[in-house]
């Protein structure tokens, strides 16, 4: 039957008939992309990608009382794109039924600091030193494992301080060794502080293609949604394409859209350690569940989860296929590589 009505929709286009597209089961979706936004959804709203699949954006911002994790287990917002990895992991341990479906930063130019003049032989050097990180990065704790260390947590003194500006000056106090720092902080380490710090690495150095940011769902709203999250998926790879052919152009749209400055955004979108993909890294998701269950960061009812049935690569995979067709001609390139990229990172 199927093969019937896709004969009936090719020989009704040769003919001239207008074939219907696909109509989302929600046309308003509620999205939570934190305060550093989302370059595909800047690029997706600002060109019209996602009002082409008849998709209007709701942005739903999160609060001191209420964070984007709360807003989505609550129901408060449908889509979450710039909440780590590390949290919509331990929420699925905890019991929360999320369906992560795609992807926002695969990496995000995370730098590794310490003061001017450090030398920097690699993750070994982070051992028995003091460390501004929250040992939930999984890439730090997991890169410590590969070095033979069981128990990670034990092999260097991790010193948890929430704000990055915080790390940065028990830096320069000499009250840690080195410091991990987040993407919106390439500005200030690559201008400001110069002079005082030097970047040892960055995290997708320590590994590659972990993880920063998934996009996820509810998983009764991925469910319900199907033909919804496809159209968005869609647009986002229209909008990655678009963006890696125009980051001058996209870099001023976002600094634009989060109010910033068009220097601070360049600081990490130029930098080739930030990467964006709307693919899901079903792969990556794995070995991030595992390092996070070994190190004691997941509840123990993780044990009783297949994590692979928290990923949905299949609405992606089709999404891909759909758009290669519709929009191939564009950047023939760019939908042959994330074919590829797709094969080695999400089929198992």
């Amino acid at each position: 039957m199927k093969k019937f009505l896709s004969a009936l929709l090719i020989v009704a286009a040769f003919a001239g008939v207008a074939v219907a597209k696909e109509v989302p089961e929600t046309s308003l979706v509620r999205w939570n992309s934190g305060a550093s936004g989302n370059v595909l959804l800047t690029i997706a709203e600002k060109k019209g990608y996602f009002e082409e699949v008849g998709i209007k954006l709701e942005e739903v911002p999160a609060t001191a009382n209420a964070s984007a994790m709360t807003l989505l287990s609550t129901g408060m917002v449908d889509v979450v794109s710039n909440a780590g990895t590390s949290n919509p992991l331990q929420q699925i341990a905890a019991g929360v039924d999320l369906t992560i479906f795609g992807g926002h930063m695969m990496t995000g130019a995370m730098p590794i600091i310490a003061k001017k003049g450090t030398e920097w032989h690699g993750v070994k050097d982070l051992v028995g030193k003091k460390f501004a990180c929250n040992p939930s990065y999984f890439a730090l704790t997991g890169a410590v494992m590969d070095l033979g260390y069981k128990k990670p947590l034990e092999a260097l003194d991790w010193v948890v301080i929430t704000n990055y500006n915080d790390a940065l000056a028990a830096v320069l106090k000499g009250e840690v060794d080195y410091a991990l720092q987040g993407t919106e902080q390439n500005y200030t380490i690559k201008n400001v502080n110069k002079d005082n710090v030097d970047i040892m690495a960055y995290m997708s150095d320590i590994m590659p293609a972990y993880s920063c940011c998934r996009m996820e769902s509810k998983t009764e709203f991925v469910k319900n949604n199907p033909i919804t999250i496809k159209l968005i998926l869609k647009a986002l790879l229209r909008a990655q394409s678009y963006y890696e052919a125009h980051k001058d152009e996209a870099a001023a749209w976002h600094a634009e859209k989060i109010r910033a400055e068009k220097e601070f955004v360049e600081a990490y979108m130029f930098d080739e350690h930030y990467r964006v993909s709307a693919d899901p890294l079903l792969k990556s998701i794995i070995r991030a569940w595992g390092i996070l269950d070994a190190t004691g960061f997941l509840s123990e009812t993780a044990k009783n989860i297949d994590i692979k049935d928290h990923v949905n690569v299949e609405l992606y995979k089709a999404a891909l296929k759909e758009a290669a067709e519709e929009y191939g001609a564009e950047a023939p390139e760019f939908y042959e590589k994330m074919q590829k990229f797709f094969e080695e990172n999400d089929v198992l």
